[in-house]
């Protein structure tokens, strides 16, 4: 039974380290990074010393990252490359991983061509190659594959990373904001903070309405639709100010849910009952491409490899009517969520879009319509998460950037379980955070001597409807009549709604606490076990690189000589016999250590003793050809000549530094 309440921590907080109020002296400031892991794409974004944020690209200057990952051969592949192998290899090719991510094998209850190991705890894919003996791979460790490919080319434009602020949905519970973290520290980042995508792209909104003079006041909704999740988030925008006022939204409903809303119809048109993995990654392929298709075509040709499905025309009104049932469900969620807020539609100043789902037609005419207003997409959907997370991270790096303030808010309530099943809420779902909430509780009989405390997070009443977080005892009660133990209970959730749950009997002080680490998280043991094999995998892959540069260093080497030798002929004042056939054999001797070396220093050895061996040729063929351009032209000629030379070999250089990179 509660004896009393008492929650601190509603008031205003500058977004810096929660622990103390400042920056840590450790973090470099101007070196941190924003990052939005995405269902369908991912970004890394940079906004260094107050500069305006900015998403960083690839070497083909794509900004989005595929959320592939490709186990397929011996080889781990990310991105566009892996995509492109995902009919082939179905089941080792995994995309739309972050809707596993802090899950459990019984909440996945959508399609997908994957092998799931039968753990009662964790999801866990099989990506080893059909037959052979598994292989799994957890939803954290793919994400870190993708979070370690956006942290590499953050480190090929800025250099040293100091930390990086990750986004997540708003509706994410703490098992998924616990797995998200765990896949940060894996790829080998300091995460500085978790930020809910609405709040981040609110961030980055109001900036940049300050930017343009008007302060950026307002009431405004943020309607984010990613891939894999929704999230409404209604925000107040004052002065610099970001107070999120209610967030709500569906952690299992995103553009994923047309595609195979999409692909469930080519199934049936093509009479396929029992899909392959194949058939149904390529299904999905088709229905993905045909969704982007019909954001700016009235009708699109869907056709398939496998299936024995004819080409047709697909037009966006049949497309619509698919979809139709999962763009009401936002809706009614973001009319709830105003609802939580104690907003009118007709107060907001403002719709802000996210998520590169909202380009669908059909979304932004039904957001309109529901507003009552047309949305606002000023700001590019699918950067805008990456923008905000970007600022956030240059502000926690210790950078002056003035006038920024957030107030974010719990997405789902946190309690305990009392007697007979029930759940008693601890913290409200919408509170302010950081928060510290509590509550005292008394003893059921005089003999209980102890307290098995429960934790939960969900809005349902009973036990059994919510998500169970966290199970610990307290022993040490004294034996008092019924109702007169009393025992405090405290929650504490940090700046990214991560939780601390502490028992104290107040008789005794004997105490008991829990730094809350989800059912379907990690365990500390597996991430330490994960992060020592990343780092072990990387003295590999820098191995290996060295081994690579170091035979297209020989094989230039030897191609030259060989190019040089052909051109003089046998013999002649420039090379002997004998000379001729010790660099002969110095060519086959390199050539053979390329093809058995497994490590960079023999195949550079080799091209030394070639290089050395082949010197005293090559100075005579440069020094023949020198006395052959000068003859009959003046010095002014042979100047110019040899500057032109120069120009020549420095674009050289440059080319082929910019190829070896």
């Amino acid at each position: 039974m509660a004896e009393g309440i008492d929650i601190a921590g509603g008031g205003l907080f500058q977004i810096a380290e929660p622990d103390t109020g400042q920056p840590k002296q450790r973090r470099k400031v101007g070196r941190a990074i924003g990052i939005d892991l995405g269902t369908t794409h991912s970004l890394v974004a940079i906004a260094p010393n107050g500069a305006a944020p900015r998403v960083l690209v690839d070497e083909h200057g794509e900004a989005l990252l595929a959320s592939v990952v490709s186990y397929a051969g011996d080889e781990i592949s990310v991105g566009r490359e892996a995509r492109a192998v995902a009919v082939e290899h179905p089941e080792q090719v995994l995309s739309s991983v972050k809707r596993f991510m802090g899950r459990g094998p019984k909440d996945i209850t959508f399609d997908h061509p994957y092998r799931l190991a039968t753990d009662d705890q964790v999801v866990r894919i099989d990506v080893a190659e059909p037959g052979a003996a598994p292989r799994y791979v957890s939803p954290v460790e793919v994400s870190a594959r993708i979070l370690e490919v956006l942290e590499q080319r953050a480190f090929d434009e800025i250099g040293e990373i100091g930390g990086a602020v990750i986004t997540v949905p708003a509706y994410f519970d703490d098992a998924q904001r616990q797995a998200t973290k765990d896949a940060g520290r894996i790829a080998g980042l300091e995460v500085y903070r978790l930020l809910a995508e609405p709040t981040a792209a609110a961030l980055a909104y109001g900036l940049d309405r300050q930017g343009r003079g008007d302060h950026g006041e307002g009431l405004f909704a943020i309607y984010d639709l990613g891939g894999g999740t929704f999230d409404v988030s209604i925000l107040r925008l004052r002065d610099g100010v970001f107070q999120v006022l209610a967030t709500g939204g569906d952690s299992a409903l995103g553009g994923d849910d047309f595609d195979r809303a999409l692909a469930a119809m080519l199934l049936e048109r093509g009479g396929i009952t029992a899909p392959s993995p194949t058939q149904l990654q390529e299904v999905m392929q088709a229905a993905r491409a045909a969704k982007e298709a019909l954001s700016d075509a009235e009708s699109t040709t869907v056709e398939l490899a496998h299936g024995g499905l004819e080409p047709f025309t697909l037009t966006r009104a049949q497309f619509e009517e698919l979809i139709a049932s999962l763009v009401k469900r936002t809706i009614r969620a973001s009319k709830a969520t105003l609802k939580d807020a104690g907003v009118d539609k007709r107060e907001l100043d403002g719709v802000v879009l996210v998520g590169g789902s909202t380009r669908v037609p059909l979304v932004r005419e039904q957001v309109a319509k529901a507003f009552g207003r047309e949305p606002l997409a000023d700001i590019d959907p699918d950067k805008v998460v990456a923008y905000g997370a970007a600022i956030q991270a240059d502000i926690l790096s210790g950078s002056a950037r003035e006038g920024v303030t957030l107030l974010d808010v719990v997405p789902l309530s946190l309690g305990l379980e009392t007697m007979g099943g029930i759940v008693e809420k601890i913290i409200p779902r919408n509170a302010t955070i950081p928060i510290s909430a509590r509550q005292v509780f008394t003893n059921y009989s005089e003999k209980q001597t102890g307290m098995s405390v429960h934790v939960v997070q969900g809005e349902r009443e009973l036990v059994d409807d919510c998500r169970s977080l966290a199970r610990f005892d307290l022993h040490g009660i004294p034996q008092l009549p019924p109702s007169m133990a009393r025992v405090e209970i405290t929650f504490e959730l940090d700046a990214d709604a991560l939780l601390t749950v502490t028992a104290r009997e107040l008789m005794t002080g004997v105490k008991q606490s829990i730094e809350v680490k989800p059912t379907y998280g990690l365990s500390s043991e597996e991430v330490d076990g994960l992060v020592m094999d990343s780092l072990d995998h990387a003295r590999e892959d820098f191995a290996a690189r060295n081994l690579a540069e170091a035979r297209v260093e020989l094989g230039r080497v030897v191609l030259a000589v060989r190019t040089a030798l052909d051109e003089v002929g046998e013999i002649g004042e420039l090379l002997q016999p004998q000379e001729r056939e010790a660099i002969l054999a110095s060519i086959a001797e390199a050539e053979q250590v390329m093809v058995d070396a497994s490590l960079s220093d023999p195949v550079n050895a080799a091209r030394e003793r070639l290089e050395q061996l082949s010197g005293p040729f090559a100075r005579r063929r440069m020094e023949r050809a020198l006395r052959s351009g000068m003859s009959g032209k003046t010095l002014a000629e042979i100047e110019a000549a040899l500057a032109e030379d120069e120009q020549l070999d420095a674009r050289r250089g440059a080319h082929s530094a910019e190829v070896i990179e």
